[in-house]
């Protein structure tokens, strides 16, 4: 797991008390505070906002195992803090000495856009002049992954693992979790310009909604995410013709990619057929709540760098979803462009970022 690369960034004693999913929380936190440049910062002014969807389920299991095997006085007593959701937001805190809010978004696949939609609104309103944003998951274990499976969300192309996530593709069957971690230092642009800040990107606009349809299946007509993509690009006033690129939330299952489709035609028109698509879970897998922010890392880049993310294991793409889908090295255009980033989760949510250049 992720034990053996954390002591590279952590101390021993850092690792023992954190589990999985903070300690991959605390280390990206770490390397885009790192990039940032920043020295120096009113801690009053320095919030977090930092989502998992899960939260320390190693954690919980492990300590079941120990309270079932050896009885209740061997349950280490950082078991709370470590499984507690909010127990990365707090471990990023600490570390940081941010003391204006540590937040914890939790809404399942959604979490990590709507920890920057949440930072967004903290800069806005006032409340931070910097929020370190982001998501963590780790729940790549045995009981996660039956449940999951149990609820037939899962590929089943255990042959093939690396072939398994196919977004878009007619023989798709389910996701491939992965997990891992994302980091944004997002900045009051007053706060950046005074300091000469390296800026990738600017966080034009956010939105977050619900479908109010089922617990776990999209609104098969794509209202919700309709609505969120076009409460984003008003937010970010922007017009369809100003976005070149998706970073599709596309996890690969029968019955999620489609509506996404339905709601990109809804919001942006015709143009989408003009829109260079990538889905990047069939590279790295879906990390659940963490989704969000390491595909927001990855919309900034391919926004700063003008590079369209590649999406492999596309070999027949269902006609019913006619995106024009990135399948080889794709340039972006030059100029003022935008580019959006779509997560979605179970429980009906909703939230997507727009990401325009500097």
């Amino acid at each position: 797991r992720c034990t053996t690369p954390a002591l590279s960034v952590l101390s021993r004693v850092e690792a023992k008390r954190m589990d999985p999913s903070t300690q991959f929380g605390v280390i990206a936190s770490r390397e885009a505070w790192a990039d940032s440049g920043i020295t120096e910062i009113d801690p009053d002014r320095l919030a977090v906002a930092f989502a998992t969807g899960i939260g320390g389920v190693w954690t919980l299991l492990d300590a079941w195992d120990t309270l079932k095997e050896k009885g209740p006085r061997r349950v280490l007593p950082m078991t709370v803090p470590m499984l507690m959701p909010n127990g990365v937001a707090a471990a990023v805190s600490l570390d940081l000495g941010a003391r204006a809010g540590a937040h914890t978004p939790v809404s399942a696949c959604a979490s990590g856009t709507e920890a920057l939609h949440l930072g967004l609104d903290l800069i806005r309103s006032g409340k931070a002049d910097v929020v370190m944003c982001g998501g963590a998951e780790a729940a790549i274990h045995p009981m996660p992954l039956a449940a999951f499976a149990s609820m037939q969300a899962l590929s089943r192309r255990n042959d093939d693992p690396q072939g398994a996530s196919r977004p878009y593709d007619l023989g798709r069957d389910g996701f491939v979790m992965g997990e891992g971690a994302g980091a944004l230092v997002l900045e009051a642009e007053e706060h950046a310009l005074a300091r000469g800040a390296r800026i990738y990107g600017e966080l034009a606009g956010t939105s977050v909604t619900a479908d109010a349809y089922h617990i776990t299946a999209p609104d098969p007509q794509g209202l919700g995410a309709t609505r969120a993509l076009k409460a984003a690009m008003f937010d970010g006033r922007i017009q369809a013709e100003d976005v070149v690129h998706v970073n599709a939330h596309a996890t690969s299952t029968p019955v999620g990619d489609k509506p996404e489709y339905t709601a990109l035609r809804a919001a942006l028109g015709n143009h989408i057929d003009n829109v260079a698509v990538s889905a990047t879970k069939s590279q790295m897998g879906h990390l659940l709540g963490a989704s969000g922010a390491v595909e927001a890392v990855l919309t900034v880049l391919a926004v700063h760098h003008r590079k369209a993310p590649v999406t492999i294991n596309l070999e027949n793409q269902d006609p019913e979803i006619p995106l024009d889908v990135v399948t080889s090295a794709r340039d972006l255009p030059a100029g003022d462009i935008v580019a959006l980033s779509n997560s979605f989760g179970f429980g009906g949510h909703n939230a997507v970022i727009a990401v325009r250049s500097v």
